[in-house]
């Protein structure tokens, strides 16, 4: 279950900004295995947000999951694949000071076998984008 390998130390640090490598499939398709994110710790967060957030039982792991709703007690927050769990499905609302920020870039790394020039163009073109929140994926999930 554990969604980040990593987790740069922000306190004391000029910018409020770390580096973090995804694990696990709870995100896709928003965010694959081995996915790296840029994280703005602190950030405000939204519904819809992709958010970095510390598990409610076991703070020493890091999981991303999107904000979906503010509920009394903290954020509600689910992966976007259902079927991987691991969301407040399993734990329920996660405290406010358990989040941590918000994921504002992905980056992909190159996979060794994308070595023909159409498979480098095709990673150039796909391997950097900005995590974007997804109100019509808040909603959606929601009604879960």
């Amino acid at each position: 279950m554990p969604e980040l390998s990593q987790e740069t130390d922000h306190r004391g640090a000029l910018l409020p900004f770390g580096l973090a490598e995804v694990t696990g499939p709870s995100m896709v398709p928003t965010l694959q295995h081995g996915d790296r994110l840029m994280v703005h710790y602190g950030a405000r967060i939204r519904p819809g947000d992709v958010v970095v957030l510390r598990h409610p039982f076991q703070q020493d792991l890091l999981v991303v999951k999107r904000a979906a709703e503010r509920r009394e007690g903290g954020w509600w927050v689910l992966g976007d694949n259902a079927y991987a769990g691991g969301d407040s499905t399993d734990y329920g609302v996660v405290p406010e000071d358990l989040v941590l920020g918000k994921a504002r870039f992905r980056y992909r790394p190159r996979k060794p076998d994308q070595r023909s020039p159409f498979a480098v163009a095709r990673w150039a073109l796909s391997s950097a984008r900005p995590v974007f929140s997804d109100r019509s994926a808040s909603r959606r999930l929601r009604a879960r």
